[in-house]
């Protein structure tokens, strides 16, 4: 049985896979929600990359302004469904890459105040060949106060590797520092071909004196749909580098805020995922709810016939069960670093241990977690093993719902088992 059927089973108690389906609402029950964020996708890149897997597309300046027109009728079809603004923590741009409709994010965050107060940060994803000193002043005048910019390393070979070239990063961080944003976030890749320990901490390294405020290092994980000319370093290897990592981080005084994230003391956090519930908006976006989890089409063609027809462009819908909800809930939060028993039981209204009491205490007792000051805290070696799972989960569900979704725009369903 592989690892994540067992998991499943386990912390769900039940043989029933996760089944999501094409039938949705045209309603979603997000107004009576706490600490909700807020998510929009830009698909569109200059060129590809083929080591990236999420929802992309050439850029066609035609074809991004009919997309911008359907993104804010498709926030309209939301935002029209409550009586008034709805407070929410955060708003997040991610892609593809955003700076490529600069023009356009003024235009998209007034039409999402319209119907949200935005208490938190803004973020956008930067790829270093769209940093300037017009675009940045144009995020700066959008209202955008966190970049996170996908460097993914510093070292020519690595970046050739995964088919990026060189380029000046240090003017790129100039002006970024220049722009004065309050979050700096650099995402870094590890177990990279040709990638060595020496070379990967070097990289970590530059992106703090370059001015990141948090480093963001993720494992290179070979999706079956990229057309990668190389494979990952071996999972032994990886374990090595993440334990270098944070080794390194911690002896130079960084902060591990999540399992892949370090992070300068004192600093704002920049993250897409740890959310308690979030919608999401544009292709390939996601939206979760207190029962629901939903995925918007993969297709740009899809979902602009959806919406012009006053439809959400939803493609695929799971509802939770109980404990399905509170297995992602406990997820996401062990990604964190940190589960609080008193954020869950204000969450599901049942206590942490009664759902989960084996569990923690086996957790525990094995040196994965540690209690402190009245929540449970990851130790390093309960970071590795998230990893090892999170990498897993990843290429069993994550891979498969992807491919799927990016050749069928309305599957009529996919089980995970």
């Amino acid at each position: 049985m592989r690892l994540t059927s067992f998991m499943r089973i386990w912390l769900t108690r039940s043989f029933q896979p996760f089944h999501f389906t094409s039938s949705y609402s045209n309603r979603l029950a997000f107004e009576d929600l706490e600490k909700l964020g807020l998510y929009v996708h830009i698909p569109f890149c200059r060129s590809l990359c083929s080591f990236c897997p999420y929802c992309k597309v050439a850029y066609d300046g035609e074809t991004a302004r009919k997309y911008k027109d359907a993104l804010i009728r498709e926030i309209e079809l939301v935002g029209e469904t409550i009586e008034k603004p709805k407070e929410v923590t955060s708003l997040y741009f991610g892609g593809g890459t955003p700076a490529l409709m600069a023009d356009d994010l003024a235009l998209i965050i007034r039409r999402l105040k319209k119907y949200f107060r935005i208490r938190g940060g803004i973020g956008v994803e930067l790829h270093p060949d769209d940093i300037d000193e017009r675009t940045l002043d144009k995020l700066k005048e959008a209202g955008v106060t966190m970049v996170s910019v996908g460097v993914q390393s510093f070292d020519p070979d690595c970046l050739s590797a995964i088919g990026r070239n060189d380029r000046d990063f240090a003017e790129a961080f100039r002006l970024i520092r220049t722009a004065g944003f309050d979050v700096v976030d650099v995402d870094l890749i590890f177990a990279l071909p040709g990638q060595t320990e020496q070379s990967l901490l070097a990289d970590i390294e530059k992106a703090f004196s370059s001015g990141a405020t948090q480093v963001s290092t993720y494992p290179f994980i070979d999706f079956t749909f990229a057309d990668n000319r190389y494979k990952p370093l071996p999972e032994g290897v990886k374990k090595k580098m993440l334990g270098a990592i944070a080794a390194y981080c911690e002896k130079t005084g960084r902060e591990r805020t999540s399992v892949w994230t370090f992070a300068e003391k004192n600093t704002g956090k920049y993250s897409s995922v740890t959310r308690d519930n979030f919608l999401g908006f544009g292709v390939s976006a996601a939206t979760l709810l207190k029962e629901q989890f939903k995925i918007n089409t993969f297709s740009i063609e899809g979902y602009i016939d959806r919406v012009e027809n006053n439809s959400l462009p939803t493609s695929l819908t799971l509802n939770f069960s109980l404990r399905q909800r509170a297995v992602y809930d406990l997820f996401w939060s062990a990604y964190s670093m940190r589960i609080s028993p008193d954020k869950f039981k204000a969450s599901f209204g049942v206590l942490l241990s009664k759902l989960f009491g084996l569990e923690l205490w086996l957790c525990r007792v094995l040196g994965l977690l540690k209690r402190e000051e009245g929540e449970f805290h990851l130790t390093n070696k309960g970071a590795y093993l998230y990893h090892y799972i999170e990498q897993a989960y990843t290429t069993v569900y994550i891979d498969r719902m992807w491919n799927v979704s990016r050749n069928i725009p309305f599957p009529e369903k996919i089980v995970l088992k």
